[in-house]
């Protein structure tokens, strides 16, 4: 890709209002999308998530009176529900670092001191809930760049209520919560949406070089 095509893509992409609800994305394409979703970074490389891909439309139905009536979240070819973890605990940190040995070998004893220094953060409270939902904004970003990378619309939404979705995906029992919903699909040809100009502010005002 390069930069030109870069940019291209990311004027086209919009907070799509509206969505074909007879357009599915191809599964090929999907899976992609799914691993930009696993392969996003986060803080510590702890990865306090969990995607929830709705694609049944009876439970998105359900889910749209909680999410302010908005009919993106039905009418999407997916719904994404970025879950995170309500509570970061020793044994979470045991996983990630048995991960780490999966993946790249070594021994608990060679990553003594990374595990230290994990321990000394989550004692002093910085692996909060709040700090796993702005990991969900990380996530969130990439999904949204790869999916316009491939020309797949979306919808970052925070208009809907956590607890009713919550309690409608069984989350609470797995100690998650509902940090942003993104619906992904394409767009609706009445979208007028889609063909204003974007408004951002010069570059020359929030860019700064020193």
């Amino acid at each position: 890709m390069s930069p030109a095509d870069l940019l291209s893509a990311l004027e086209w992409r919009y907070a799509t209002k509206a969505f074909d609800a007879s357009r599915k994305i191809p599964s090929d394409t999907w899976a992609a999308l799914e691993q930009s979703l696993v392969l996003t970074p986060s803080s510590f490389g702890l990865q306090p998530w969990k995607f929830i891909i709705i694609t049944d439309a009876a439970l998105r139905e359900q889910i749209v009176p909680h999410a302010w009536n908005q009919r993106q979240v039905a009418d999407a070819s997916h719904l994404v529900v970025m879950a995170v973890k309500k509570n970061i605990t020793s044994a979470d940190l045991d996983a990630f670092i048995n991960r780490m040995i999966e993946v790249r070998g070594g021994t608990p004893e060679a990553l003594a001191g990374y595990r230290k220094m994990l321990d000394g953060s989550h004692s002093q409270g910085y692996m909060s809930e709040d700090w796993a939902k702005k990991q969900a904004y990380i996530a969130l970003g990439q999904f949204m760049a790869a999916c316009a990378m491939l020309r797949i619309d979306t919808c970052p939404m925070e208009g809907f209520v956590p607890a009713k979705v919550d309690e409608l995906l069984g989350l609470g029992e797995q100690g998650l919560t509902a940090a942003v919903l993104c619906p992904a699909g394409y767009r609706s040809v009445d979208d007028r949406y889609a063909t204003l100009p974007k408004v951002r502010y010069a570059a020359s005002t929030v860019i700064e070089h020193r």
